[in-house]
């Protein structure tokens, strides 16, 4: 039955307390399913989800859901008199499907919410701003745009003093000071500072993405997210920084580079006190301390702490390379690896080592390189006990005690441990030469081993031996036997490499594999002249010169020239008077 007047009244009042108390905790983060804009950010909302669920007893305010602007309002002290209060079963065909979307069958108690729903599927932006001609599906959202015109930012956070043009955002702002994470997941337990981080976190489990873009079809599981996109196929970066002028196409992006020019980092780990710039960057660092890996590959079944990290390795598998340089047309997984990669062509090495003043393309190169100056070798392997300087190393190693070459190539079948590998042997297919020397117009089929060639032309040896001082021109052992790598080898009895066949051992890793072949009969290396084929690259590159006629070692002294290394060291030998090591021309 119907409530008589005294009744309504009361129930007025207890409405009017509710929700009260409802902003007055802060519990203002729950928003409708179709009312993400809402023009208090938030509160009043909380009841409005329970009207669209048609729960009884559910009050709403039509103006708010047809997204008219109660100006001077706050859900504390909304004129309930002024705007006509409902209960369900008091709408006009109650229990039935009034509200209808014809194409998909979702049922509304109201045609606002409707026309709401519609517009979030069609993409219908009916509302424009004056004064920048930006677009929006919702009044509310649009009213809250033009803040950022007067910049009404008048809720300040009481610790670090930012300002926000919403109550319930300075609430969700400083969780990030408290550490407060109210919002939990029922899957996976991970907690959240805000409703709608929690509803984006839980599409992650389902793989709901109901953003799509309407250019390329990609789907995203929020707005934000798709509108960053959009900005990939329309070029637009409105995010400008003030002290460089780099330019961003979201807001999030602009403030975590800012951070890098004032050296805030407010995200600090818990555990061990790192901080970081973004809390993203927070995030995927505490999995390193719980080991935890929420991103699950469904094709091979592989984890990841992050979600970006699970989107480029799903590019192994599919072979998407969306990131393609404009001047080679080389193509990339990663945008950062494009970024790098641009740096070969501008010639650009902004890394630079203190020690020898050795310069590098990224970051990650520069550390490596550090390392040979303090011998550190962090990473171990638990089976033979042999020490990298690097984690990618010691995964790459792990591989020759397991067999594992997870790598195939799709032109003729042949498997490797390393994927660079593989990349390298497809150019052998294609016959692609890249890295070409500017003094002498050799080209390489590696970016390493341009620069190793370059060492012919200065005659530059900067590693040297710690155990007897001996210099090299080179570091590692492949393709260059004659290194520093190879040399320390010498100083220690270990040989960790065994073949199974015969029970012979090695030192090196390159010897072991070299060795494998004479098992096998395999000779990889063919030469296109003349048919020849080698056991390794080293042998096969010496016989190439006996067609080219190419002479790469000078002797200073004299100027004569030699096709191989030891015939140029054995000569200089006749210089320095040691008659025992002399040649035949």
């Amino acid at each position: 039955s119907l409530l008589n007047p005294s009744q309504e009244n009361l129930y007025r009042s207890v409405m009017r307390e509710t929700i009260r108390n409802l902003h007055a905790v802060g519990k203002v983060e729950k928003l409708c399913e179709y009312e993400e804009d809402c023009l208090w950010g938030g509160a009043f909302s909380q009841t409005h989800e329970i009207m669209n669920k048609g729960t009884p007893g559910a009050v709403s305010c039509e103006r708010h859901v047809c997204g008219e602007v109660l100006d001077g309002h706050s859900p504390g002290n909304v004129p309930f008199r002024d705007h006509s209060i409902h209960k369900p079963y008091e709408y006009p065909g109650y229990g039935e499907k009034s509200r209808i979307c014809k194409e998909h069958g979702e049922t509304f108690r109201s045609p606002q919410c409707l026309d709401k729903y519609e517009r979030t599927r069609t993409g219908e932006k009916p509302y424009e701003c004056s004064q920048c001609n930006k677009a929006f599906r919702y009044l509310s959202s649009l009213q809250n745009h033009k803040r950022i015109h007067t910049r009404d930012k008048h809720h300040e956070c009481k610790q670090c003093g930012k300002t926000f043009k919403r109550h319930s955002n300075v609430q969700v702002h400083e969780r990030s000071h408290t550490g407060e994470k109210p919002y939990v997941c029922k899957l996976c337990g991970k907690a959240f500072t805000s409703y709608t981080s929690l509803r984006t976190h839980e599409r992650s489990h389902t793989g709901e993405k109901p953003y799509v873009c309407k250019l390329c079809g990609k789907a995203f599981t929020s707005y934000t997210s798709l509108r960053a996109h959009e900005r990939s196929h329309t070029g637009e970066k409105p995010y400008v920084c003030k002290l460089c002028g780099k330019a961003f196409t979201s807001y999030t992006s602009l403030r975590t580079h800012e951070r890098r020019h004032t050296g805030e980092k407010p995200y600090v780990c818990k555990l061990c006190g790192k901080a970081f710039t973004s809390y993203t960057s927070l995030g995927a660092h505490e999995r390193s301390h719980t080991g935890e890996k929420p991103y699950l590959c469904k094709l091979c079944g592989k984890a990841f702490t992050q979600s970006s990290d699970l989107q480029v390795h799903t590019r192994s598998h599919t072979g998407e390379k969306p990131y393609s340089c404009k001047q080679c047309g080389k193509a990339f997984t990663r945008s950062s690896n494009l970024h790098i990669h641009k740096r070969i062509h501008t010639g650009e090495k902004p890394y630079t080592c203190k020690q020898c003043e050795k310069a590098f393309t990224c970051s990650g190169h520069l550390q490596m390189h550090k390392r040979t100056h303090t011998g550190e070798k962090p990473y171990l392997c638990k089976k033979c006990g042999k020490a990298f300087t690097q984690f990618n190393s010691l995964q790459i190693h792990k591989r020759i005690h397991t067999g594992e070459k997870p790598y195939v190539c799709q032109q003729c079948g042949k498997a490797f441990a390393r994927s660079s590998s593989l990349h390298i042997h497809e150019r052998t297919h294609k016959g692609e030469t890249p890295y070409v020397c500017k003094q002498c117009g050799k080209a390489f089929i590696w970016s390493s081993s341009l620069p190793r060639h370059e060492v012919v032309h200065t005659g530059e040896k900067p590693y040297v031996c710690k155990q007897c001082g001996k210099a090299f021109s080179h570091y590692s052992r492949f393709p260059y036997p004659n290194s520093l790598r190879t040399h320390e080898t010498l100083h220690s009895e270990e040989k960790p490499y065994k073949c199974k066949q015969c029970g012979k051992a090695f030192r090196k890793n390159f010897s072991f594999l070299l060795h494998e072949r004479i098992h096998t009969g395999e000779r990889p290396y063919e030469c296109k002249q003349c048919g020849k084929a080698f056991r390794d690259r080293c042998s096969f590159l010496l016989h190439e010169r006996s067609h080219t006629g190419e002479r790469p070692y000078e002797c200073k002294q004299c100027g004569k020239a030699f096709a191989h290394s030891s015939h140029l060291q054995a000569h200089e030998r006749i210089h320095s008077g040691d008659s025992q090591w002399r040649i035949s021309k």
